[in-house]
């Protein structure tokens, strides 16, 4: 099996299923989100594991890289507010402290450490 081509633990959207134009939609909104400290997006270093709609809200399942994340804050509502412009719905976000890997970025997105 080619390992450079296989991701370990890729986000899952419900959404996807439901609803595919609108989560590509939501999705490309997303990928103006960035991570502060190292200039991606939640989309492409896969932070959003999930999402899910509910009684016309938005629900989406979120980590950080870190627990510690001195921007969690601002990332969490840049995330919601993003949700909300992009579908015209309510949107919650539902922070988990799962860890955070390489193995979780979307698929064919590298990160460039500049080692």
């Amino acid at each position: 099996m080619d390992e450079e081509n296989t991701k370990k633990n890729p986000p899952k959207w419900n959404y996807s299923l439901i609803d595919p134009e609108k989560a590509n939609l939501l999705k490309d909104a997303l990928r103006s989100v960035l991570d502060p400290e190292l200039g991606y997006s939640v989309i492409d270093l896969g932070l959003i594991r999930n999402v899910e709609a509910n009684n016309n809200q938005i629900i989406l399942t979120m980590i950080l890289t870190t627990p510690f994340c001195p921007y969690g804050g601002m990332l969490i509502e840049g995330v919601r507010k993003t949700a909300m412009d992009a579908l015209s719905m309510d949107a919650h976000v539902d922070l988990r402290f799962d860890p955070w890997n390489p193995d979780m970025m979307e698929e064919g997105f590298e990160l460039d450490w500049d080692l």
